[in-house]
């Protein structure tokens, strides 16, 4: 992959911090995941690639001792007590790189947001500090076979029994399933008929409880390396205090991690695979001979890759600004949306158009192009298609929004407080 700066473009500066300090510890984060892909993440590539059924655990091990997965986890609690941009800046460097690793990074972290904000501080004491020392990777499950992403659709079973839980049904496309130590998991406790905003409820399942079991890994188009399997649970018995979130809450769990969360890790995997690919096609038509020049003196190809440059440019922005906002705690779930939306549609277009500008070399199996146009492929359905973000932004730009859950959870201040009160 060709070389780039390891600080952040001066367009982003804005974005990196409301304080000289904390534009500082950004750019040095920065400047860290570059360093940490370039010499601990590039050497896997290759290998990952050549064995799709392989899980990667050694980056997964390489991260969590640097204590990338608690990023946004209070000191308290061991984590490093960052922010949402400094979440970003990881998961979109490393993707430059790897996306598949990128993905393992960002699939934890999801499920830590929804500790966070929903889990009580005594469940924080006892997850997240083996998150922060990492002794434990995380997962949330929440999509199903046949549900598929419609929570309202949920099967999974949650019944009790005294001071326990009961468990039963399966769960798919589980990232980091075959990484995390304990899973997310979110069924439905009420009767058939209650409303789907009363009827879920998330529990914390850890992965080694009888009845649980996980799939073999089979590896997807894309993503080699990054496992996002099928769980079954079997009468998987939790006790009360595994419960995050009121009964009934299990919606609202799962909403909003998938919005404050979900969406902007995807927006920064597709950035990096974006980046990487306006950087690779333009070395190649800088480097390749035509007439008494290079591809890239050619007009016709030079407009191509403006409209690339142009859509990386704008993804970047709005990745960034997004998190910016929720930072701040300012209302922006369409902002993250958007971010997700745009960002996935506009770097699967110029993955698109960098596999047309390098002619039948982008068909080469071991060409980098191809790794880049299968990852892409994967920022598209987790945490709602295009379709879905769509009908969400409709609902924002007619003033339908039930409720923002970047304003109601309180962004800014969720890793500063010790003991926030439960959502």
């Amino acid at each position: 992959m060709p070389a780039t700066p390891t600080t952040p473009p001066p367009a982003l500066r804005p974005y990196l911090g409301t304080t000289d300090e904390e534009i500082a510890r950004n750019e040095l984060l920065w400047h860290e995941a570059d360093a940490f892909a370039a010499e601990y993440v590039a050497p896997r590539v290759a290998r990952m690639e050549a064995a799709p059924g392989r899980v990667e655990r050694q980056a997964a091990g390489l991260m969590a001792a640097r204590g990338w997965f608690a990023i946004t986890v209070p000191a308290v609690f061991g984590g490093l007590g960052a922010g949402h941009v400094a979440k970003t800046i990881l998961i979109h460097r490393i993707a430059r790189v790897s996306a598949a690793v990128a993905a393992i990074l960002q699939a934890t972290l999801i499920p830590v947001g929804a500790l966070l904000h929903f889990a009580t501080h005594e469940q924080k004491g006892r997850w997240l500090p083996r998150v922060a020392d990492g002794s434990l990777l995380l997962s949330i499950a929440v999509t199903e076979p046949t549900a598929g992403g419609h929570i309202g659709g949920i099967e999974t079973t949650a019944e009790r029994d005294g001071d326990q839980w009961v468990i039963t049904g399966s769960k798919a496309h589980i990232g980091n399933s075959h990484l995390a130590g304990a899973h997310l998991v979110v069924a439905r406790t009420a009767a058939a008929g209650v409303s789907t905003s009363r009827a879920l409820t998330a529990f914390m399942v850890e992965a080694d409880l009888a009845g649980l079991s996980v799939s073999d890994h089979r590896p997807g188009l894309g993503l080699h390396g990054f496992s996002a399997g099928r769980l079954d649970l079997d009468h998987v018995r939790v006790p009360q205090d595994n419960v995050v979130g009121e009964i009934g809450q299990g919606l609202a769990v799962a909403q909003s991690s998938s919005i404050l969360y979900g969406r902007p890790n995807l927006a920064a995997v597709s950035l990096g695979i974006h980046e990487t690919a306006v950087a690779t096609t333009a070395a190649r038509l800088t480097s390749r001979p035509r007439y008494q020049g290079t591809l890239s003196d050619l007009p016709v190809l030079r407009d191509r890759m403006g409209d690339m440059e142009a859509r990386l440019r704008a993804g970047r922005i709005l990745a960034y600004q997004s998190v910016h906002l929720l930072d701040q705690g300012l209302p922006c779930d369409a902002d993250l949306i958007n971010a997700k939306y745009l960002g996935h549609q506009w770097a699967a277009q110029s993955v698109q158009d960098a596999m047309e500008l390098h002619g039948a070399h982008a068909l080469d199996g071991d060409y980098i192009l191809q790794r880049l146009w299968r990852d892409i492929q994967h920022t598209y359905p987790p945490a709602g298609t295009g379709e879905f973000q769509r009908i969400r932004l409709a609902d924002a730009a007619l003033n339908d929004d039930p409720v923002q859950w970047s304003e109601h959870l309180a962004a800014a201040t969720a890793w500063t407080q010790q003991d926030p009160a439960p959502a």
